[in-house]
């Protein structure tokens, strides 16, 4: 009983019938943000809901039925578990910030899909890389907030007029959002003031931002070579596998070919 419980949830059709229940869902958890459709379909989207919500529950029931005492030991489990937990006590508390946090039963694809499963393992191995990086982009950016306010602050006070201030002005001017209206304030007083702009997205956006693309695509790659790896294994094995049936199967015949020569003979 449970070897079939086990393929039939591990199998392509069944993980594909999950896929579009939660796409599903996701669907009608966003048409409720519509009062219209709520109006007229109030009542359909909350069964759509509550039956999608208890499909993941029989899922991960039957996923603890399987596994046992493996269950716990699959990280993935686990998030499915908290996913689904934090839906079900959604819908038991009266708070409307808690019935908001259903739509993170979305998240579930990253679980379900393999190639967003890779792509979120390989950003979790990217992490110890990617925190010294920002560790250097925050020291750029206090060093440069810190001469930003002693150049620039009196000349432009509600961009550069403290150190906060500086500091959430560079950071605007990093991710590119209207850096060059900042720049046009500050080169009325001080026309050299491109020279610093440049360098400091130089050195942000086309040095450190891209070394979080390497990193990240390092990490991918290395994810990547697990996976080869172990499939590799898992082939040397079948192979393994299948030439111990083959050597079986010959001396079996063997054996009844000899058989059968030994009562030929009598």
């Amino acid at each position: 009983m449970r070897e079939r419980m086990r393929a039939f949830i591990t199998s392509r059709r069944f993980q594909q019938f999950i896929i579009g229940v939660i796409l599903v869902n996701a669907a009608t958890l966003g048409l409720e943000t519509v009062p219209s459709v709520v109006v007229r379909y109030g009542e359909v989207l909350r069964v759509i809901d509550h039956v999608a919500l208890y499909i993941f529950v029989v899922e991960l029931v039957a996923k603890i039925y399987v596994e046992r005492s493996r269950f716990l030991r699959d990280p993935w489990n686990i998030f499915d578990t908290a996913i689904v937990g934090i839906a079900l006590l959604s819908t038991t508390g009266g708070l409307s910030v808690l019935r908001s946090l259903r739509i993170l039963r979305a998240l579930r694809l990253l679980s379900v899909v393999p190639s967003l499963r890779r792509v979120v393992s390989a950003l979790l191995r990217a992490m110890p890389g990617m925190s010294s990086i920002v560790v250097l982009l925050s020291l750029v950016l206090y060093v440069a907030a810190v001469m930003a306010t002693k150049m620039y602050g009196e000349a432009v006070p509600e961009r550069f007029g403290s150190l906060p201030t500086s500091l959430f002005t560079l950071y605007q001017t990093m991710t590119g959002d209207d850096w060059g209206n900042i720049a046009r304030d500050v080169m009325r007083e001080h026309p050299s003031a491109w020279i610093f702009f440049t360098i400091f997205i130089l050195i942000c956006t086309f040095v450190v931002l891209n070394l979080f693309m390497a990193v990240v695509v390092s990490a991918m790659e290395e994810e990547s070579a697990l996976e080869r790896a172990e499939l590799a294994e898992l082939e040397d094995t079948s192979a393994a596998s299948t030439r111990l049936i083959l050597a079986e199967l010959t001396a079996l015949r063997d054996e009844i070919a000899e058989l059968r020569r030994e009562k030929a003979l009598e």
